[in-house]
């Protein structure tokens, strides 16, 4: 079962902070389709009034988490910031390191660890040569979570109710020809990802390329995170990269175990 989260209900309404939350849902609501927002837009997609999300945004332009001419807003690389203090304070992403680069070392592929943030995926840590991909892969990297092995591995570690209530909630968008959007298809291949154990993804984000993840559980047996590589499909069949790959990221995942 994946460890869940806590969640903003169990924190006493005294201690909630409504201005905090609403000025780290602006800064969210910018994406590579709205990089540019006025005060009016940026109220739309945060739920504010166009006053209130103007102050806002003046705010944290003021604070430099935000550029703007007056008009228009866009983040500044000091956003980057946020994310850069949890790599560097977190502690999965420093214990797993060596065992990545056992997993390079055995496979010769990249490999990752990955967490589960809402519908997307996040590479938390990396080890391996970088490759050309268009999309994704990266650290600190975000993905739709069910079109890569690690995200369909930690969506099928959750309760039945819960797999039915994120399918009920989601479009599926497509990237490739061989992206799954069929919502009973991918039920179906959740139930049997759940049962083996593993996870196995190929050419659904890009063209040409695989990946597999099995669960990093920890010493209480809940699921964490994903273990996964991504590599080039080339010629090598699907059966004997899994043959190949798969024991090495079983036999890190269970080594890591205690130390989590």
């Amino acid at each position: 079962m994946v460890a869940a989260p806590p969640t903003p209900e169990a924190l006493d309404r005294r201690d909630w902070i409504a201005g905090l939350e609403k000025g780290l849902a602006l800064l969210e609501s910018f994406s590579e389709t709205h990089p540019r927002m006025n005060a009016t837009q940026a109220a739309q997609r945060g739920g504010l009034t166009r006053t209130a999300a103007r102050r806002y945004l003046l705010t944290l332009a003021h604070l430099g988490f935000l550029g703007t001419d007056g008009k228009l807003f866009w983040l500044t690389p000091r956003v980057l910031r946020l994310g850069q203090s949890y790599l560097d304070s977190a502690r999965l992403p420093r214990i797993v390191q060596p065992f990545l680069q056992r997993v390079t070392a055995g496979t010769m592929e990249v490999a990752y660890l990955s967490v589960l943030d809402g519908d997307d995926i996040v590479y938390i840590a990396r080890n391996g040569p970088s490759r050309t991909m268009n999309t994704g892969y990266v650290l600190g990297g975000r993905v739709q979570a069910q079109i890569t092995a690690a995200g369909l591995l930690l969506l099928a570690q959750r309760t039945p109710e819960q797999r039915e209530q994120w399918l009920a909630q989601r479009a599926l968008q497509t990237y490739t020809p061989h992206t799954i959007t069929d919502k009973e298809q991918l039920r179906t291949a959740l139930v049997h990802i759940r049962a083996q154990d593993w996870a196995l993804s190929e050419q659904q984000l890009e063209l040409n390329y695989r990946g597999i993840a099995v669960p990093l559980r920890d010493r209480n047996g809940d699921t964490v995170a994903a273990l996964s590589v991504t590599m080039p499909m080339g010629h090598e069949p699907t059966a004997d990269a899994v043959a190949r790959v798969l024991p090495v990221l079983r036999e890190t995942a269970q080594a890591m175990r205690n130390l989590i």
